[in-house]
């Protein structure tokens, strides 16, 4: 095998790329291929997710993206700045991942106006490390070939020669049945022959196969909000665009056998290893602390800090049982390398509640740490409710610990801010999320590009079970098989063409957006591990989602914004106000009967994880009288799962002693 695919857009490029990286990779080991590239448009939000499957696939990922060239620098954006042309960048080895993530970052974060933009001043900063090639017809050197102008074209060429060295820069050869590229091809191959500068060969792939090609311009229109009649439509001009083999290639470009053959070198060049399966923890320094940071004065601190809240937390008779407790906490954590993650969860914890700032008591798993407990992260005491450390941080089988903090919701982004200015503003960005085309959101999108009514795309959606993909509603519902398989039009197109199209978009990414609740602190400048960019209100997020930046390694936390916790907070500064009384909302009684009758008479509207009609009549049915009822009816309803009202209590009394056990026909045990 000597072709490798070294220009390719993975449904990363929104609503314009359609190969999944899954099916992707599976297709390209199905062609005997050895390498791919991924360069989608101006981002590198797949990169990582195409790195490891590609890995896992026994098969070399190539790290790249097709940047956009601002013609009048990045920093123009008035209505002259011209449109932007395209750029292949490849990463060689990690120093050029990095230069590649710089420079895509700063794309967006400098440079965007409509598109993410770059310039040749970032490109002489950032070039190290990283092969350029020509791009497609709208790159620059093409584009000014396709209009008959070799000598303009050759200089531009030489330019961007110059940039990234003679071994480095590319011309790319395309074919894909249009006339400009065939008026382009001669002068190309003319230019690379002046500057001594290599050709490939690359086929710009945007879906998988060739029956793809009609739902991609349905994608297209997606993108548009246009329809597949309107006659001005976007629009590629004919099935020439998939994950082309070998043989495809040379029917292509039968006068470019050594263009082929040089994609395998590229592919060669390029050898980027992700440092996976370590983590980039930023290091904590205390604030004052004028010494550098040092691993023992941490451990130490951690301990102090520790020990000290015990002393304030415990009675005299379980300080014994707590600081043993708490000394084998401390060793799992200093033996896991996690000492400074927890001083930075206790300190951007310590500024929320000392600006006054509500902070949740505590959720999930690391409520079992009494390290936790006494340095103020959390307002749960371990030891009267037998929680157990080991279900939040294991040395038998270390990962990243995950403490998901909650604060009131209008002043989330105080506590966020002062992460970015303690730790770095570089270095602290929230995380990115993507939305997916679901089945019932594919039927719609498909729908109104054929022109369907909305009318109609609203029945067929309806029918669509909740949480149900398009392939397993024709399996499911009689209604749409039968108006499937007996080709029944609305709107002028049949259910058949509807569903059939849908289907091949189903799961293409189809958004990007902020995460409610991830921010990422690195050890460093997060563009040397990630690209970045902004989200629409102007905030610095990653490119990647919360999956990808755990699986690097990052330190993740969720930063949870709850419109309970400013409610307590007004609640409590009214009864000040008003009747001049002072509640302690962390010491409240948690035995009053009357709070348990109200609970139980599902009268709950208004309060956190109660109020659904589920939880009512799960309430209604267990009748609690107890903290631990709350704790484990919370923790076993399901919607959808259990039945409201179904969870039963029941008290199994044995030698003198009770024992609460909770009940559902679904729950064994």
């Amino acid at each position: 095998m000597s072709f490798v695919h070294l220009h390719l857009h993975t449904e990363y490029s929104l609503l314009d790329g359609m190969n999944k990286i899954g099916p992707l990779v599976t297709r390209l080991k199905e062609m005997g291929q050895t390498a791919c590239a991924i360069t989608d448009h101006g981002n590198m939000y797949g990169v990582l997710d195409f790195y490891m499957k590609m890995k896992d696939a026994g098969l070399k990922p190539i790290i790249g993206s097709e940047v956009y060239m601002a013609p009048s620098g990045r920093l123009n954006k008035d209505k002259e700045a011209g449109f932007p042309n395209h750029l292949i960048l490849l990463a060689k080895d990690f120093k050029g991942y990095q230069n590649l993530s710089h420079i895509v970052s700063i794309g967006y974060l400098e440079g965007f106006y409509y598109k993410p933009r770059v310039d040749y001043e970032i490109l002489e900063k950032y070039h190290e490390g990283i092969i350029a090639l020509s791009a497609c017809l709208k790159g620059e050197v093409a584009e000014t070939a396709a209009k008959g102008d070799e000598e303009k074209a050759l200089t531009i060429a030489k330019r961007y020669q110059n940039i990234f060295g003679k071994e480095n820069y590319f011309i790319e050869l395309q074919n894909h049945n249009i006339e400009e590229e065939r008026r382009a091809l001669p002068i190309l191959r003319s230019i690379a022959k002046r500057i001594g500068a290599k050709t490939v060969a690359t086929c710009d792939s945007h879906y998988l196969g060739k029956d793809d090609y009609a739902a991609h311009e349905v994608l297209l229109c997606v993108q548009t909000l246009q329809k597949m009649t309107d006659k001005d439509r976007m629009s590629f001009n004919g099935p020439y665009y998939h994950v082309m083999t070998e043989e495809e290639m040379r029917e292509r470009l039968p006068e470019d056998e050594e263009a082929i053959q040089n994609t395998q070198l590229v592919a060669d060049m390029c050898n980027v290893e992700m440092p996976l399966g370590t983590y980039h923890l930023p290091r904590y320094i205390e604030e004052g602390q004028t010494t550098p940071w040092d691993a023992e004065v941490n451990r130490q601190l951690l301990e102090k800090m520790t020990m000290d809240g015990i002393q304030r937390l415990y009675p005299p008779e379980q300080l014994e049982e707590a600081t043993a407790r708490a000394r084998m906490e401390l060793e799992t954590i200093e033996k896991c390398g996690f000492v400074d993650y927890f001083l930075i969860v206790q300190d951007f914890t310590r500024f929320a509640r000392r600006k006054g700032i509500a902070v949740g008591p505590g959720r999930g798993s690391a409520a079992g740490a009494i390290v936790a407990y006494a340095t103020g992260i959390t307002e749960v005491e371990p030891l009267r409710y037998n929680l157990l450390f080991e279900r939040f941080l294991n040395a038998a089988r270390i990962s990243m610990p995950d403490i998901d903090m909650d604060f009131e919701d209008a002043r989330r982004g105080e506590v966020i801010q002062y992460v970015r200015e303690r730790y770095g503003e570089s270095s602290v960005a929230q995380v990115a999320t993507f939305g997916r085309m679901e089945a019932k959101q594919a039927v719609r999108d498909v729908g109104r590009a054929l022109g369907m009514l909305p009318k109609d795309t609203d029945l067929i959606s309806k029918l669509i079970p909740f949480g149900t993909g398009l392939e397993d509603a024709l399996k499911a519902v009689d209604q749409l098989k039968k108006m499937y398989d007996d080709g029944t039009k609305l709107s002028g197109t049949t259910v058949k063409e509807l569903f059939d199209t849908a289907m091949k978009l189903e799961g293409v990414n189809r958004n990007f957006s902020t995460h409610a609740a991830g921010v990422v602190i690195a050890d460093t400048e997060l563009t040397n591990y990630l690209p970045l960019q902004r989200d629409k209100d102007g905030n610095v997020i990653t490119q990647w989602d919360h999956n990808l930046v755990e699986a690097f390694g990052l330190l993740k936390m969720d930063f949870l914004g709850l419109s309970y916790l400013g409610v307590i907070q007004n609640t409590v500064k009214m009864v000040k106000d008003q009747l001049g009384v002072t509640v302690d909302i962390s010491h409240i009684d948690t035995e009053e009967p009357a709070v348990y009758k109200l609970i139980s008479s599902g009268d709950t509207v208004g309060v956190f994880q109660m109020e659904s009609g589920g939880m009512k009549g799960v309430a209604a049915g267990v009748q609690p009288t107890s903290i631990e009822d709350l704790t484990a009816i919370i923790s076993l309803y399901r919607p959808g799962t259990i039945k409201a009202g179904g969870i039963q209590k029941y008290i199994d009394r044995k030698n003198g002693k009770e024992k609460v056990n909770y009940y559902h026909p679904s729950i064994e045990g």
